[in-house]
Formats: C-alpha cells, sequence, structure tokens
C-alpha cells in the first residue's frame, strides 16, 4: 500500500507572507571597566629619583655654603643659564658653545662605535660558532680587554699623525671587546636541538646565522652594544682632553686652564645625562626586540 502527503500551495503562500517574528538577540558583553590608575607605581617611579637628586644638591649646599673655591649651587645654575641661553656661538676654532662641543665628541663616539660594532658583531659571530676560532682568539682577547683605553691613544697617533683619527681609534679598540664577548657567548648558547634541526634540514650556514643564530643571540648582541655605547662615551672624554680640538673632553679641560670651575661641575652633569639618553635609548631599542614576556 503506498501512502502519499499532500500538501496545500495556498498554506505555503500563507506563510511565507506572514511577516517574520522578531528574532531576540543576545545582549552585548558589557565593556570590561578600566583598572584604575596606579598612582603609587608612578609616585614610587618619580619620587625616588627626585629625592636623590635634592639630597645631592642639599649635600653639595651645605658643604659649599661658607664659600671657598668650589662654587654652590646657585651660582652653579646661573652659570648654566648663561651657558645654555645661546649654546651654538662660534668666536673662533678654540672657542665655541657647549652645543658644538657636545656634537663633536657625539660624531666622533658614533663613528668609533658603528666601525667597533661592524667588526665586533661579525667576529663575536665567528667566535661562538667555530671551535678553532674561539680557542685562537680567545688569548687575544683576553691579552687586551684589560688594557687602559688611554694606553691606546698613543697607538692611534702614531699611526694616524692626526688627533681626531686617534681619537676614533681609542673609541674603536675600546668599545669593541664588550660587543665580542656578549656575542660569541650568545652564539654558545644557543640550544643543541636548533642545530640539529638545522644539520637534519640541511640548511646552509648563511641561513643557519639568519633563521637560528641572529633571533637566538639578538638580546646578548644588544647588551654587548649598552655596554659599548657607556664605554666609547667614556673614553671620548679622556681621549679628548689629551687631543685637544673641538669636544666636551677638551671643553672640560680648556675651562680648567680658566679656573672656571663652575662651568666643569655643568659639563659633568651634561656628560652625565647624555650618556643616560644613550642608555635609556638603547633600552628602548632592546626591548623592542625582545622576545621575553614583561
Amino acid at each position: 500500500m503506498v501512502s502519499a502527503v499532500f500538501h496545500d500551495p495556498l498554506a505555503a503562500t500563507r506563510e511565507d507572507a506572514a511577516p517574520a517574528k522578531p528574532v531576540a538577540r543576545a545582549p552585548l558583553p558589557a565593556r570590561p571597566a578600566r583598572p584604575p590608575f596606579d598612582w603609587r607605581a608612578l609616585w614610587m617611579r618619580v619620587l625616588p629619583p627626585v629625592l636623590g637628586l635634592a639630597l645631592l644638591v642639599g649635600v653639595w649646599g651645605l658643604l659649599t655654603q661658607k664659600g671657598g673655591s668650589f662654587p654652590t649651587p646657585a651660582l652653579t645654575f646661573d652659570a648654566a643659564l648663561k651657558l645654555f641661553a645661546d649654546p651654538f656661538y662660534r668666536n673662533g676654532p678654540n672657542d665655541q658653545g657647549i652645543g658644538w662641543n657636545i656634537l663633536a665628541s657625539l660624531q666622533r663616539v658614533g663613528l668609533g662605535f658603528g666601525l667597533a660594532a661592524a667588526v665586533g658583531i661579525p667576529l663575536g659571530f665567528i667566535i661562538g660558532r667555530f671551535e678553532f676560532a674561539s680557542r685562537m682568539v680567545s688569548p687575544l682577547i683576553s691579552l687586551l680587554k684589560p688594557v687602559s683605553p688611554l694606553a691606546w691613544l698613543p697607538i692611534g697617533l702614531l699611526v694616524f699623525k692626526s688627533a681626531n683619527p686617534a681619537a676614533i681609534w681609542t673609541i674603536f679598540i675600546c668599545s669593541i671587546w664588550p660587543m665580542v664577548v656578549n656575542t660569541a657567548v650568545g652564539v654558545q648558547r644557543v640550544p643543541a636541538d636548533y642545530l640539529n634541526v638545522a644539520r637534519v634540514l640541511k640548511l646552509s650556514e648563511w641561513k643557519v646565522i639568519t633563521r637560528i643564530l641572529l633571533p637566538a643571540v639578538l638580546p646578548y648582541v644588544l647588551t654587548g652594544v649598552r655596554l659599548s655605547v657607556g664605554t666609547a662615551w667614556l673614553v671620548i672624554v679622556a681621549a679628548e682632553m689629551l687631543t685637544g680640538g673641538v669636544g666636551i673632553g677638551f671643553w672640560v679641560w680648556d675651562e680648567w686652564n680658566n679656573l672656571n670651575v663652575q662651568h666643569i661641575i655643568i659639563a659633568i652633569f651634561v656628560i652625565g645625562i647624555v650618556g643616560l639618553l644613550l642608555e635609556w635609548a638603547l633600552i628602548a631599542v632592546a626591548k623592542r626586540f625582545s622576545f621575553e614576556e614583561e
């Protein structure tokens, strides 16, 4: 027996023409409330440095309140206002504003530091990658690394016959070691599993360096760069005191010859601030390329 099911076409038409029932929408999730601003964290970041600086100025003022050859904080501040009112004046080759001296020193640091990075980072990769190179170069690094920066300055004067290249040479030879050592240590600490996978995949040496070693070693490289730029800025001040010309080191020595102690104190603060800014810049770069969770 065959059963058949018949549908009324008019009923289907009536169903299509009937208005659709509104669909109940799910309520939108409530936006999470913003956490309250952490005033205590801001206070702890700002208050301790301010108190430390105030303590330094207070002790300085107490020690100089009875007068003497050492200037007071107030006199030094007044001298700083006059000095930075026109930091880029020129009254001759040996009489220029502090701004030009800072720029000249930064230029020497940039050249010497750039050359050190161009040589030191690849050398660190080679030392860390190949045991033969490590055994050959490590004794030389251990021998030359502890040498005082100013001991290299006469060698530069002898070779280059000029003060400016000699100062750049001194920065180069003194700032290269942290980059070499830190890069080599980073390469040696790359997990062996990474290199075993590279051998299985038969990757070329260039791909091993660019795809495996470089991302893993980058934090070590940046640490070496930070240490090197601090050393370079430290060395240039001492080198310029001996070589003369334009530069913050020569400016300090020239102010000492003029018995202008106020300008020497100002230069100390300027040197420290510039070094601090360089350090902060490199820390920001290191955080940008760091893969570690904060």
